[in-house]
């Protein structure tokens, strides 16, 4: 026992450091404010009021959990198929493309998405192509559509890998069992495979859902001034004006969103389990 609790002790010590101590710093500067005295501050609530009270704010958080949303559906209905494909493959081939979908988080998001730019650019690849066809091009960049698809790009192998780790631990068996009774193979996927890879969709929806909602460097790069999401505006309050304690009322009721969903998903998971 006591050698496990040496083995544990970095562990928490790291989680007291990057977790706990951060976490109560945007407390306090959300909960507190100087009183004018650099000894003495005061509790107040006047940066969740500002919060609440502006119709600014709540449409940026809407918004924000509407394009989290969107491109977890997206990755979903994109990966699941890839997912189910790749693991009906042979195991070599299995791990080939597993490699191949990992590949890409082995980058920087940041360089990634900076690609997206020279793409989606009124100049870039896309919109050249569409001139030398002599067609008229698009506006892509700066747009719910640019900010969609860069998050769906950078999310998308983490719902992939999860969904593929859950679809290749369930019993062949249990597949030729339903077979073996008669069963359709779309009413085997319906009631055996799709109900036994959800663990997989749970955490795939998590792994994608939470980076979406706080993201900021993807719509800051490709949404510009016109795509503001909570992660922005956070960015801004810390960084641009320099008002930490509206910044990490923010940060502090988007830490709430996202506890709230993962109760949420974590109660799913138990409830499949």
């Amino acid at each position: 026992m006591n050698k496990l609790k040496k083995l544990v002790q970095p562990y928490v010590l790291w989680i007291v450091i990057m977790l706990v101590i951060p976490m109560l710093l945007i407390g306090l500067n959300a909960f507190l404010k100087n009183s004018g005295d650099s000894l003495s501050v005061q509790f107040t609530l006047d940066n969740f009021k500002r919060f609440f009270s502006d119709s600014i704010f709540i449409n940026v958080l809407l918004h924000s959990l509407n394009i989290a949303i969107l491109t977890t559906l997206f990755c979903l209905i994109i990966g699941y198929p890839c997912a189910y494909v790749i693991s009906k493959l042979h195991i070599k081939s299995q791990m080939f493309w597993v490699l191949l979908i990992t590949l890409p988080t082995w980058i920087n998001m940041l360089v990634k998405t900076y690609a997206w730019v020279g793409i989606l650019g009124d100049n870039g690849i896309i919109n050249q192509f569409l001139a030398s066809i002599h067609l008229n091009k698009l506006h892509l960049l700066h747009t719910n559509f640019a900010v969609i698809l860069g998050m769906v790009y950078n999310f998308l192998p983490f719902m992939i890998l999860q969904i593929h780790t859950s679809l290749t631990k369930i019993d062949y068996k249990l597949i030729e069992a339903s077979h073996d009774l008669g069963a359709t193979n779309w009413q085997t996927f319906k009631k055996v495979i799709l109900p036994l890879s959800i663990p997989g969709i749970i955490s795939g929806i998590t792994l994608v859902f939470l980076p979406a909602l706080s993201s900021f460097f993807i719509p800051k790069l490709l949404g510009g001034g016109e795509q503001v999401l909570i992660g922005n505006l956070i960015e801004n309050y810390f960084v641009v004006t320099g008002d930490w304690g509206f910044g990490s009322a923010i940060s502090f009721i988007m830490a709430i969103v996202i506890m709230i969903s993962m109760m949420f998903t974590n109660k799913l998971e138990k409830k499949e389990n």
